[in-house]
């Protein structure tokens, strides 16, 4: 039974908020199908139509995914189809969906600057790992990406292990650590490329890039990720969907 302590929310959003709670503690694997609407309406005392809609709501936020005819699963960063795009928002001019080649250049440790830790919800001296990447697109550089991790939650973090996994980047978080990317909050502006991102991208000093600053989201909005990209925009541009 759910608590009858007093509530403004709607019935589903309550249950909403318990079965975030049991995939924010593991109860069901990423991929792993969760308990029937039946079964989930018994546990928490409710109606299948007020399941139902938790449901819906848990789908809409992508944590969940339903199947016609196989039930409901546990949204995942491996399922290239659902997810390869979702997060990544730079695009080619001709409108041909292409997922970039990945190149890491450089994974080392720091401690947190006051911004970091203002960033990430970290106090300034605490453990951060640097990632430094290029994506490619065609073969060629198209974005340089500078990204912090709270160094306590990857744990083991290292670029031959990096290296060694096939797959989208919040499939390796989601992985090997278990941290999963729910939302991102991103700001964009136009810079000039100083010299080594202009070496790094192949274009000339003072080209104009877009910088793309993102910080990602696992549940509860705890901030997971601090991400700069700097964007060659000549044939590409970056796309979101509104509505």
């Amino acid at each position: 039974m759910i608590s009858a302590s007093p509530s403004f929310q709607p019935l589903y959003l309550q249950i909403k908020s318990l079965l975030e709670r049991s995939l924010e503690n593991g109860e069901w694997a990423p991929a792993e199908a969760i308990p029937s609407e039946h079964d989930l309406a018994r546990r928490f005392g409710v109606s299948q139509g007020t399941v139902r809609k938790a449901i819906q709501a848990l789908a809409t936020d992508n944590l969940v995914v339903r199947r016609q005819g196989k039930g409901t699963f546990v949204a995942t960063h491996t399922e290239e189809k659902s997810s390869s795009f979702r997060f990544l928002r730079i695009r080619r001019n001709d409108g041909v969906d292409e997922y970039p080649g990945s190149r890491l250049l450089d994974v080392r440790r720091a401690k947190a600057s006051a911004e970091v830790a203002r960033r990430l919800d970290l106090k300034a001296g605490d453990g951060v790992i640097l990632l430094r990447r290029i994506l490619e697109f065609g073969g060629a550089p198209v974005v340089l990406d500078d990204i912090t991790l709270p160094a306590g939650l990857f744990r083991g973090l290292t670029k031959a292990k990096f290296e060694t996994y096939r797959g989208s980047m919040y499939g390796f978080f989601e992985t090997e650590f278990g941290v999963r990317i729910l939302s991102a909050e991103e700001k964009l502006r136009a810079v000039a490329a100083d010299r080594t991102t202009a070496r790094l991208l192949r274009v000339a000093t003072g080209t104009p890039l877009l910088a793309v600053d993102r910080i990602t989201l696992t549940y509860g909005d705890r901030p997971v990720e601090w991400r700069r990209g700097l964007c060659v925009t000549k044939q590409h541009h970056y796309f979101n969907r509104l509505g």
